[in-house]
């Protein structure tokens, strides 16, 4: 650890954004780096280009994970359907991070037209995002996201046995959401917690509340309201935990969350394309829809003096089950007719140590392992057979890095991954194997000034296929595909200092270049003698470039943030692939600027909050999957304000109150599909996927 010479202050803060660098909280101590016990419902965000503390969250009554992380330099969240909440971090989707609940691995190539987690952010405790990977312990190309659902001993206060917590939301633009909690200590050791959270979910109006199309004209048969959104979450969460001494916690939890409804054919895609395609096949807009996911985690903890363990064993299965029989509405498409499941397992089990030693100089060891296997199966069951098929992977790493502290300036850390890849699919069968090595130097030439500059290698194989179109089924052979390997490189600083007294002001920024060797692309041009028109290949090395930068203001009960990030993304192709050379990530986003500004009335229990999420404009040009006809990107700008009150004569009482998209702006997420295509059946089709208009929200909650 870089010397303890940076203090920070820890002091709550509630429904007020604070924004702090990572770089300084490892420069804190220990002791003063620990969260305080969760005294509001809420969900502490930790990232590697910010800090948000636990009870800004609280505020934000998050209907979607993008609530949650869109205001986060260099994180996106695309989608606006419950199915479809797709994490992008420096353009790069989820299928190239790495995501975890409970320990739990997430990843999963579950349907193109929708995100690869489902998750609600009620139940979260806290979310830890690496934006870039920049460490040998994660495994994702672009980084880590690890969710942690809520335990009870962070909800107990004081001397409390029991407890529990009652909400009720609502948004005329959203639904309505309830939820119940209770948890306790059954004896000094053994403590519980069950949870429950039912959201009924409204189709919304867009921004302005008329629909249009490309041109700027109103759509025919639209009121301004977005079908196709309309359904039921039920999401259940029961965990019990064992500390059969002070420093020994075992944790046994299940999660079964569940979302159905009569959705849209394709989640990511707005209405004016789901009208399109409906036109012109006859055939029905909605089709029942029903995603469950089924969460087994057994986790481990042990602390002995400096060393500090932490395993976990998981059993994660998402199932996507549509029924498809309205195909047979036009008979010239009856043979489609069918029920079409598609189902994604996860088996793993890891363990993470982290040692402390003296030797010459000050060593912090951070080891362990992480094994993972991918099993999945599609089922599509016609009125005279059935099509099925499976594939599997599996991934072992292991892993190691050193932070040597060489005295109160100077840190170095060096790292050293080993893993093992074996997939078995109809693309390719094949194992890989990968060292990867990763350097962190770390200056602090004063108490208030801290330099970082790392490189660390990457490695991600070839993925299994897509499960809800086929598990491969339909996939072409290429047993030359590589493995995807590269470097990030990231040089960041971090600054603070008092401007006026008490007074806190905190900046810093990161630099980075992330270079991809043998980029993957599912919709490569296949070769004339495979018989199909595309499939999966190495086709260039991308390269991504840019920054992310933040300064933070507190003084008393004021706060006030402002981000700036970028992110830049080309394509180097290889010479078979030359008309792809100078492409862009289609996930690629303007320039973004995020704003807040905050005030706590800590007396009466009382504050606000006001925030604004600014993305510029993206020019056409070449891209990886993006629109064919106009894939340039709009800019928009999005202002939130929202109120909080903990009624001190009532203890436990609490009401939120905000507006989401204040000036009803309409817009679509630039993660999300955007853009122009042209289908040779069905004409020009407008993808952009529009998010909700303004949505006036309240929460009451009472927790004892």
């Amino acid at each position: 650890m870089l010397p303890k010479r940076f203090k920070i202050s820890t002091t709550s803060l509630a429904v007020v954004t604070v924004l702090m660098s990572p770089l300084l909280l490892a420069a804190e101590p220990k002791e003063s780096e620990e969260i305080e016990r969760v005294t509001v419902w809420s969900t502490t965000i930790n990232a590697s280009s910010m800090y948000l503390k636990e009870e800004a969250i609280a505020s934000k009554q998050a209907d979607h994970i993008s609530d949650l992380l869109r205001s986060i330099p260099g994180v996106d969240v695309g989608g606006a359907h419950s199915l479809n909440q797709r994490i992008t971090i420096r353009s790069m989707d989820d299928k190239d991070l790495d995501i975890s609940i409970d320990g739990a691995q997430q990843n999963n190539y579950m349907y193109h037209h929708m995100g690869n987690l489902q998750i609600h952010a009620d139940i979260l405790k806290s979310v830890d995002i690496d934006v870039g990977n920049n460490s040998v312990i994660n495994g994702g190309l672009g980084g880590s996201v690890r969710f942690e659902t809520k335990q009870a001993r962070d909800l107990l206060q004081n001397d409390e046995q029991f407890g529990g917590r009652v909400q009720v939301g609502a948004g005329d633009n959203s639904g309505q959401n309830y939820s119940a909690t209770a948890y306790g200590l059954l004896n000094d050791s053994i403590d519980f917690l069950g949870y429950y959270n039912f959201v009924k979910r409204d189709n919304y109006e867009v921004g302005g509340g008329v629909i249009t199309d490309s041109t700027g004209e109103k759509i025919d048969g639209t009121d301004g309201t977005v079908r196709g959104l309309k359904g039921e979450l039920d999401d259940a969460l029961i965990k019990f935990g064992w500390e059969p001494s002070d420093n020994q916690r075992v944790q046994l939890s299940y999660e079964k969350y569940q979302d159905e409804g009569n959705y849209s054919y394709r989640p990511d895609m707005g209405l004016a394309t789901d009208i399109a395609i409906t036109e012109s096949l006859l055939v029905p807009l909605l089709w029942p829809t029903q995603f469950t996911r089924d969460t087994l985690a057994l986790n481990y903890e042990l602390s002995v003096d400096s060393t500090l363990l932490k395993a976990a064993a998981y059993s994660n299965t998402s199932e996507l089950w549509r029924d498809e029989t309205g195909y047979a509405d036009n008979p010239s498409f009856a043979g489609w007719a069918a029920i079409v499941t598609g189902e994604a397992k996860n088996q793993g089990i890891n363990l993470l140590g982290e040692s402390g030693l003296t030797a010459l100089w000050e060593h912090e060891l951070t080891y362990g392992f992480d094994y993972v296997k991918h099993d999945t199966d599609y089922s599509a069951q016609y009125s005279a057979s059935t099509d099925e098929s499976a594939e599997s992977a599996n991934n072992m790493a292991l892993f190691i890095q050193n932070k040597i502290t060489f005295n109160d300036y100077v840190s170095l850390t060096p790292g050293l991954r080993y893993d093992k890849y074996s997939i078995d699919s109809k693309v390719v069968d094949n194992d890989f194997n990968n060292t990867a090595w990763a350097l962190e130097l770390a200056v602090q030439p004063t108490n208030d000034l801290l330099f970082s500059l790392s490189a660390t290698e990457l490695f991600k194989g070839p993925e299994i296929g897509e499960v809800f179109v086929g598990a491969g089924l339909f996939d072409t052979s290429n047993e030359d595909i590589k493995a995807e390997t590269g470097t990030n490189y990231e040089l960041a600083f971090a600054y603070q200092f008092n401007a006026f007294g008490d007074d806190s002001v905190s900046l810093g920024a990161t630099v980075f270049k992330t270079e991809i060797n043998d980029y993957i692309y599912d919709y490569a041009s296949a070769p004339a003698t495979s018989g199909s028109s595309y499939w999966k290949d190495n086709i260039g090395d991308m390269e991504i470039e840019g920054f992310e930068t933040y300064i933070n203001y507190l003084n008393g009960g004021f706060s006030g943030s402002v981000t700036f990030s970028s992110a830049e993304s080309e394509l180097q192709a290889f010479e078979q692939y030359s008309d792809l050379n100078g492409a862009r990530l289609d996930r690629q986003q303007g320039d973004t600027i995020s704003a807040t500004v905050g005030y706590l009335f800590e007396e009466i229990g009382l504050s606000f909050n006001w925030e604004l999420l600014h993305a510029g404009d993206v020019d056409a040009g070449l891209d990886l999957d993006g629109a064919s006809l106009d894939n340039s990107k709009q800019r928009y700008t999005v202002h939130n304000i929202n109120a909080r009150w903990d009624i001190q004569a009532i203890e436990g009482l609490s009401i939120i109150a905000g507006v989401d998209n204040l000036f009803d702006e309409y817009y679509a997420s630039q993660s999300s599909r955007t853009g122009v295509s042209f289908h040779p059946r069905f004409g020009e089709l407008y993808l952009q996927d529009f998010e909700p208009g303004r949505n006036i929200k309240a929460t009451v909650s009472y927790q004892f």
